[in-house]
């Protein structure tokens, strides 16, 4: 059965597969207050202009980083302070990624999706934590999970009663520092009835590819965009920077801002073509 996940704000978002496709897109990382304000106003301009409906995304600290001199983030109480006044500046909903289930009721607090990291998607204390705020779980798949074994990660989130949740492929390993696409796990997981995401950021990574930090393929961000709007799916989780260059977390796969619009518009076109005819 198709299930209809919604978000209601000032206007009501809806996570289906059938439905109009759903960005979700910011920053790989909070680097600071400024930066996330300016990024997070021009996505909502971007997202107006296009009326496409919009999720910002941020991480106040990325436990997951090759080296321990990585940028990690403000933290959980400087950034939910951050990401609070993003969201009621500009009326947004929020997801928001946890790695301990101590987290979970800070971040519900802010967050109208919490967000579980693929390594640790099946970590049962975390899902169930997460679950129990009765908030939307999305779920990112593991880079060592068939598509099918998600099932076993959505029955954690349910034995809470909670039946909010997405499911968000973001590639499986291939090798040493690399994730390949497969289109079919997309149409696997779509067989849940739950909305399906494509992380289109995270899939061009090359984890630990540079020794110390992960590199990327960013050329590859609009291909795996324009497959995955072709499969009909719910939404696209895309992490973008004004300057990738210079940014503190994944700035090798991140996409630059100024080359969102293009993007968006070939995939609303896709998008809209392969809904007329599904539905």
């Amino acid at each position: 059965m198709m299930k209809f996940i919604e978000i209601k704000l000032n206007e009501k978002i809806v996570f289906s597969n059938s439905k109009q496709i759903v960005l979700i897109a910011g920053p790989c990382v909070l680097e600071n207050e400024k930066c996330a304000m300016t990024i997070a106003e021009r996505l909502v301009k971007l997202t107006d202009d296009l009326k496409i409906p919009f999720v910002f995304k941020s991480s106040y600290d990325k436990a997951n980083r090759s080296s321990i001199n990585s940028f990690r983030g403000p933290g959980l109480i400087t950034g939910l302070k951050w990401l609070k006044k993003i969201k009621e500046k500009f009326n947004l909903p929020i997801l928001i990624d946890i790695h301990k289930e101590q987290e979970s009721e800070a971040a519900a607090e802010i967050a109208d999706i919490i967000q579980i990291p693929a390594f640790l998607c099946r970590q049962t204390d975390l899902l169930v934590a997460a679950a129990k705020t009765g908030k939307i779980i999305n779920i990112k798949k593991g880079q060592f999970l068939a598509p099918w074994d998600i099932k076993n990660s959505i029955g954690k989130i349910e034995s809470t009663k909670n039946t909010k949740i997405l499911l968000t492929e973001r590639g499986v390993c291939f090798g040493y520092n690399r994730w390949v696409v497969d289109m079919c796990s997309l149409y696997e997981m779509k067989k849940t009835g739950y909305p399906v995401i494509l992380d289109i950021t995270h899939s061009v990574q090359l984890p630990g590819g540079e020794g110390t930090h992960s590199g990327g393929v960013k050329e590859y961000i609009p291909v795996l965009a324009q497959s995955g709007a072709a499969v009909g799916i719910a939404g696209l989780f895309i992490e973008t920077h004004i300057n990738p260059e210079k940014a503190l977390s994944d700035g090798k796969n991140m996409l630059p801002l100024k080359q969102l619009k293009s993007l968006l518009q070939k995939i609303i076109f896709i998008d809209n073509v392969v809904k007329k005819f599904e539905n």
